[in-house]
């Protein structure tokens, strides 16, 4: 198979094809040549009577994929290139690829999984963590957003788990991944490869039901993890639809769970709450993924012509002062004017053919 990037490497073992994605360094950061060979490799799989399931792997010790390569996309918005939104527009079409694969999917989260590395796996068939597993959308701490179709997946996890993921940024653990529904099972870490082993082992025309069975083999029972320890607060002080109430709530409610979210949640961009708590409520009624992925991707090309962003990405992987200066610094000066063009789609739509 022809490729054009060391990046990813395209392996088999038996019956199982492996996409290993291959910027350790980078944390297996995620470039556009990547999303292509990526969308070239699964098209050649579907056609493949010898490949069973197709297993999404990172190189290196520390994860899967911390997400997409954010400074090129601060240097191409920076310079004014007008190719800057094409990682988006190939991007996130792939997350949809990969919530509808006719073949098992399957996606090992070992280690840090955030960002554009939660949709790569998230929307597969079998998800995997183990107890390395750390896993967030942390966009509101750069001036972005929870993107590649998170705003399809949060507002479908148990209560506002998936709210309290995308205003405060933070990790959860493999538990919560399985409790807020970007999981399937946990897998020890060491068991990884004797997995798939196994999964290359079927036969070449095993079905998903086969893959899980398999993998069930391997599954280990978790402890219960915090966000379903603190499901009472979260559900109580984040079902509010605008954040200010959510701060508030949060001020009155006892306990250093409640506490600590408000304290992140007021370091994180004004724009950025407001703008992802309306995408979440607008995913909750949405009518599928395509929906939200092409409301993602208009409020991403927004977001490249404001401050935020920029500012947020100098602040954490440039400068590294973890100390962003946000415009404007506070709630009361984002509108909901403001947030309204962030959500007018494009004349260039990712799905043309796609009716919403």
């Amino acid at each position: 198979m022809e490729h054009d990037t060391d990046e990813i490497l395209i392996e088999r073992q038996g019956s199982a094809a492996i996409l290993r994605l291959n910027r350790p360094k980078a944390l297996n950061s995620v470039t556009l040549p990547m999303v292509r060979v990526m969308k070239r490799a699964m098209a050649d799989f579907i056609d493949d009577p010898d490949v069973a399931c197709v297993i999404l792997a990172g190189a290196g010790e520390r994860g899967l994929c911390a997400g997409g390569d954010i400074r090129k996309i601060y240097d191409q918005g920076k310079a004014g290139d007008a190719a800057v939104t094409q990682f988006w527009r190939e991007e996130f079409p792939l997350n949809y690829t990969i919530s509808h694969y006719p073949k098992p999917y399957v996606a090992l989260m070992d280690g840090i999984t955030m960002g554009g590395g939660v949709g790569l796996a998230s929307h597969g068939a079998v998800r995997i963590v183990t107890e390395r597993t750390r896993l967030a959308m942390p966009e509101t701490g750069i001036g972005y957003f929870p993107d590649v179709g998170t705003t399809w997946l949060l507002p479908r996890a148990p209560g506002e788990a998936g709210t309290w993921m995308a205003l405060t940024g933070n990790e959860i653990s493999p538990a919560d991944a399985l409790f807020a529904g970007l999981a399937d099972h946990a897998v020890a870490s060491a068991d990884l490869n004797g997995l798939v082993a196994a999964l290359g082992a079927l036969r070449a025309d095993a079905d998903l039901e086969a893959v899980e069975a398999v993998v069930g083999r391997f599954s280990l029972a978790l402890p219960e993890g915090s966000l379903s320890q603190n499901r009472t607060v979260i559900d109580r002080a984040f079902r509010f639809d605008t954040v200010e109430e959510i701060l508030s709530a949060l001020e009155h409610e006892p306990g250093d769970f409640a506490k600590d979210s408000r304290a992140t949640m007021l370091k994180r961009s004004p724009t950025s709450l407001k703008l992802a708590l309306r995408l979440l409520r607008l995913g909750r009624e949405s009518s599928g993924l395509v929906e939200c992925l092409e409301r993602e991707f208009a409020a991403g090309t927004e977001v490249l012509r404001g401050h935020d962003f920029y500012e947020g990405v100098r602040a954490a992987i440039i400068d590294k002062d973890r100390n962003p200066q946000w415009q404007p610094a506070n709630l009361g000066a984002v509108s909901d004017t403001d947030i309204a063009r962030y959500l007018v789609i494009g004349h260039h739509p990712l799905f043309p053919d796609h009716r919403l």
